[in-house]
């Protein structure tokens, strides 16, 4: 029975100050004020930026493919749980059920990140890993805090495409599974339509 349990939530994803060409994953205390950073690599980065941008691929990931793999077995996830935190290293484990059985299997945080943002279940870890790597933030951070996972760079090219221009852009985009692409059109339609609002 793991004790002094602390729950969290995926505030989002920047770029790592620490490691080059990674990123950082950050967890929210759930009615607390402490952040624990996780860094993380570009391809996870890239699968848990999708699923919080909204984007749907058109075939499914690697992720996607896992849980309804697990859902024709009717195994279900119950819980993420990030256990320890070693030289720098979090380690977790996804937590199932089937039936009255209860399944643990070893994960590495960043896959067991993007599971649980697509199937909703609950992340934890314990109090000794938040006094060890979390950091108390008096306010959040929304500007500093991006799901895209590139620097933005100048759309001129699509500065001047009509909404429905942009629709298309993405929906090929996507469908080209090219989700940075996509990623960087449905911020600018996003922005559009605040502006026509």
């Amino acid at each position: 029975m793991d004790e002094q349990r602390v729950k969290l939530t995926v505030l989002g994803i920047t770029f790592s100050q620490v490691q080059a060409g990674a990123y950082a994953l950050i967890l929210s205390e759930e009615g607390g004020n402490r952040r624990v950073p996780i860094i993380i690599g570009t391809p996870e980065a890239q699968s848990i930026a999708i699923f919080l941008e909204g984007l749907h691929p058109p075939r499914p990931l690697t992720h996607e493919l896992f849980l309804s793999f697990s859902k024709a077995l009717n195994v279900s996830m119950k819980e993420i749980y990030i256990y320890k935190f070693e030289e720098g290293v979090f380690f977790s484990e996804l937590r199932f059920t089937q039936g009255d059985k209860t399944i643990t299997i070893d994960s590495r945080t960043s896959d067991a990140i993007a599971l649980a943002v697509r199937s909703g279940a609950p992340i934890f870890t314990n109090e000794n890993i938040m006094k060890e790597a979390g950091i108390i933030m008096e306010d959040d951070f929304p500007e500093e805090l991006e799901t895209e996972i590139e620097p933005r760079k100048p759309q001129h090219s699509y500065d001047s495409m009509s909404l429905e221009e942009l629709e298309k852009a993405l929906n090929e985009a996507i469908g080209m599974e090219d989700y940075e692409k996509a990623s960087k059109i449905r911020d600018l339609i996003n922005k559009k339509k605040q502006n026509l609002s």
